[in-house]
């Protein structure tokens, strides 16, 4: 028996990273899956290209800032996943209305497509970057929101338009809240895709911005079992939930790491383009995940060590490897 067996699920952002691990493990999991592609002339349908499961969905293709489109995919769903997301942080100093369109009124639009078709549950996607720098640690979910980027920013505003729907309209909404996800597929502009593609690609030296923060690093598929357990929960209507480790590591640290697992000797350079405004960088990230424990009994199954094992095995394959820019910076 699956979690999700018979259910219509809808998941925006199907095209991700998180997204297509989560589509995958849906299908796993009974789920009936519409997976939503951005659409674009290529016709390309983004990291749902490489999933196992392509032939038992229904990909479709559009954007959820686009109001009566949401409401067209919506129709006939049991459950709304909304990880479609603007999430590079480097990107929202330079162009900050197109996160405010795809987070914000991509929620709003989720939501009232939510509503008006009485879709049963919906999960919004938030991010541990809307705690900022942690005032105390480990960060559970009453710590206070600090917009220290426009990307945070438009998180904090996307959740706080999930919530009003949850108190106004009486939606059944739950904001799952992820610490930094890592994996196969993962985005070159995050540091561990960086750090591997670098090195894989036999670079001397390894360009990363400031290796003083720390991160909760959760493995992509413990972030995806972390959001069925919450989708599959009663008790989590109008809650936001942390889904995090409670492991807290540096940057440098968890180079180290890659390093060792990979026989690399490449010294490390601190590359100025790489670091992000003063006020901007958030220096420390722990999660507190007692509460999903407690609510649906979520533990992670992988080890730091075994999921960057994983993940370096995945990005070393020279399939995989030859889609990933190594010698630029991407924002």
């Amino acid at each position: 028996m699956g979690m999700f067996d018979g259910k219509k699920v809808l998941v925006t952002g199907a095209d991700g990273f998180i997204g297509s691990h989560l589509t995958e493990m849906l299908v796993k999991e009974g789920a009936k899956v519409r997976a939503l592609s951005q659409y674009n002339s290529f016709n390309n349908w983004g990291w749902l290209e490489d999933v196992s499961c392509l032939d038992e969905i229904e990909v479709v293709c559009g954007d959820v800032r686009d109001s009566a489109y949401c409401q067209h995919i919506a129709e006939g769903q049991d459950i709304i996943f909304n990880l479609a997301a603007l999430i590079a942080i480097p990107y929202s100093y330079v162009a900050p209305e197109s996160y405010v369109d795809t987070n914000v009124k991509g929620a709003l639009n989720i939501c009232n497509a939510a509503l008006k078709n009485n879709v049963g549950k919906v999960i919004q996607t938030s991010t541990s970057e809307v705690y900022g720098t942690a005032q105390y640690v480990p960060i559970d979910e009453k710590h206070p929101l600090q917009p220290q980027s426009p990307y945070s920013a438009s998180k904090i505003g996307a959740d706080a338009i999930a919530m009003s729907f949850h108190n106004a309209f009486d939606l059944n909404v739950t904001i799952a809240r992820p610490f930094n996800t890592y994996g196969p597929r993962q985005s070159a502009r995050a540091v561990i895709p960086t750090i591997i593609t670098q090195i894989a690609n036999g670079m001397k030296e390894i360009k990363i911005g400031d290796g003083t923060p720390t991160r909760d690093f959760n493995y992509v598929e413990d972030t995806c079992l972390g959001f069925c357990m919450l989708a599959a929960n009663d008790s989590v209507n109008g809650e936001t939930v942390n889904i995090g480790s409670n492991y807290e590591i540096s940057v440098i640290d968890t180079l180290n790491k890659i390093r060792d697992i990979m026989g690399s000797d490449a010294q490390i350079i601190c590359d100025e383009n790489r670091i992000r405004p003063k006020n901007s960088e958030v220096f420390r990230l722990w999660c507190d995940n007692s509460k999903i424990k407690s609510l649906t009994g979520f533990e992670p199954r992988y080890s730091i060590d075994e999921g960057l094992k994983k993940t370096i095995d995945w990005f070393t394959n020279s399939g995989n490897l030859s889609k990933y820019k190594a010698g630029i910076y991407n924002v």
